[in-house]
């Protein structure tokens, strides 16, 4: 049984790659796309998640498989990530960070923020493209706790999983809408974001300044 990719015409080039993988690996393909692609490698992760769902629309491959396949895949390749960031990340930060205006008392103003925050970054990232792939890096680069990543990548994962292969599963030919309100969704996500970090960037600069300024009127000798 063969589904007609012509339905979907902005989709179908990437579809029609993979689709000789599906065909031969069935679900390892699956697993093993998104395992790698969230660790950093460029792997179509999400697609073949999209077009694992829709064999499974078709009767090739069991959804039920498909979404345990994938979620585990998802937390596994993401905790690999984090292993990464946690082991080497960090040191390599505080070792060049200075070259980036990075040294270690605003490494440490950072890893409290994403500390605090980095749990909504971790599950929402997962739908970006970009942040998904380095979620679990840069988890571990912040200092990020464990237990506390592994809660939000799992329920990032059920998210991710849970919209794409429904998505794919019951619409498959109407996918290509879909996609791009998504794609169209993932630009102002983006755009908020960096709006966000921008602002987050000034408001420390901005501290960072008037504490200087306070340091030097208190001590009139370090000027000389």
């Amino acid at each position: 049984m063969s589904y007609h990719f012509g339905k979907l015409p902005d989709l179908a080039p990437l579809l029609i790659k993979i689709a000789p993988y599906l065909d031969k690996y069935g679900y390892m393909a699956v697993f093993l796309a998104i395992f790698t692609e969230d660790f950093g490698l460029p792997v179509p992760g999400e697609t073949m998640l999209v077009a694992g769902s829709i064999y499974a629309g078709i009767g090739n491959l069991k959804i039920g498989f498909v979404v345990a396949i994938a979620w585990t895949a998802a937390v596994l390749g993401d905790n690999i990530g984090y292993l990464i960031g946690y082991r080497g990340g960090r040191k390599l930060v505080i070792k060049y960070g200075r070259y980036f205006l990075l040294n270690p008392k605003r490494l440490a103003t950072l890893e409290a923020f994403f500390d605090r925050h980095g749990g909504k970054v971790v599950a929402a990232g997962r739908f970006i493209s970009g942040m998904r792939q380095f979620n679990g890096i840069i988890a571990g680069i912040s200092g990020m706790k464990w237990p506390r990543f592994l809660l939000y990548n799992m329920i990032g994962a059920a998210l991710w999983v849970g919209v794409w292969s429904t998505a794919a599963y019951f619409f498959g030919y109407e996918l290509n809408a879909i996609y791009k309100f998504f794609v169209h969704f993932e630009y102002l996500i983006l755009f908020f974001l960096g709006g966000l970090t921008l602002i987050l960037i000034v408001w420390r600069i901005l501290i960072y300044l008037h504490n200087r300024h306070k340091e030097s009127k208190d001590n009139p000798s370090d000027r000389h």
